[in-house]
């Protein structure tokens, strides 16, 4: 049976973001969500320091606890491990964010069309049509409005709707047709890596029997995640110790 995981190369990883821009432009998350947040990481005393990138998704935990609390099933383990988010049935109740230990969840504030700033914008303006040649950003990817799985459910992509919740879904929308997800595709140095972890002649499988430093982030919280880092050590502190960015809030709209 197919199990999606991840691998993160933390001695390849350079901190340049671009999993987190292909990550936005793939699934149309507003300002101020980053389901692949990367982390920059300090050790040491001045002048004495060392730096380091940890990149971090949703980690489509075996034993989740987003899905333990979920009181309606919106928040769910599919057979393959994906835990994904039915943008339909979520009730906005943000149990699955206080729950995720890992804080990767975010809570739709606003109504899609007033997410981006973009609305601001008079796309109209002829100053600015000649240099968009009449393209109007945020680009709405068709594939997001799909239904996946064999429930078919809408999963895909985030900003679905005001008051739901939100997250990494391993791109299901490509995923499902045989396609990497967008942070692994456009990684340039090969730093994630992506695939069936119990296909032993995947390339993620013969990847990680290569490796001989493996870890799980926040490993004692016993959720079981799907992403395995490689190289470097846990964080210090934890990253539940760490404030990670928040959306932005605005106005209801």
């Amino acid at each position: 049976m197919t199990k999606y995981a991840m691998a993160v190369d933390l001695n390849r990883c350079q901190g340049c973001r671009a999993c987190t821009e292909a990550c936005k432009i793939e699934n149309g998350t507003a300002e101020g969500v980053y389901w692949m947040h990367v982390f920059r990481l300090e050790d040491g005393d001045y002048p004495n320091t060392t730096q380091s990138y940890l990149p971090r998704p949703c980690q489509h935990c075996d034993n989740a606890p987003c899905v333990k609390v979920c009181p309606v099933g919106a928040r769910f383990k599919r057979e393959d491990g994906i835990v994904l988010t039915d943008a339909d049935r979520c009730i906005g109740c943000r149990y699955c964010e206080l729950a995720c230990p890992y804080g990767v969840n975010y809570f739709n504030w606003q109504k899609p069309e007033n997410a981006f700033f973009s609305y601001l914008i008079d796309w109209e303006d002829p100053d600015i049509q000649a240099a968009t040649h009449g393209n109007i950003p945020p680009y709405r990817n068709p594939a997001l409005d799909e239904l996946y799985g064999e429930e078919q459910r809408r999963t895909a992509g985030g900003s679905h709707a005001k008051g739901v919740m939100e997250k990494c879904t391993f791109c299901v929308q490509r995923t499902e047709n045989g396609r990497l997800p967008a942070c692994v595709e456009t990684c340039p140095v090969d730093a994630l890596w992506f695939g069936d972890i119990e296909d032993p002649s995947s390339p993620i499988s013969e990847y990680l029997g290569q490796q001989n430093n493996t870890w799980h982030l926040l490993e004692e919280a016993g959720t079981e995640p799907s992403v395995v880092y490689v190289g470097g050590t846990p964080p210090t502190p934890a990253l539940t110790e760490i404030e990670r960015p928040k959306a932005r809030a605005g106005n209801d709209g």
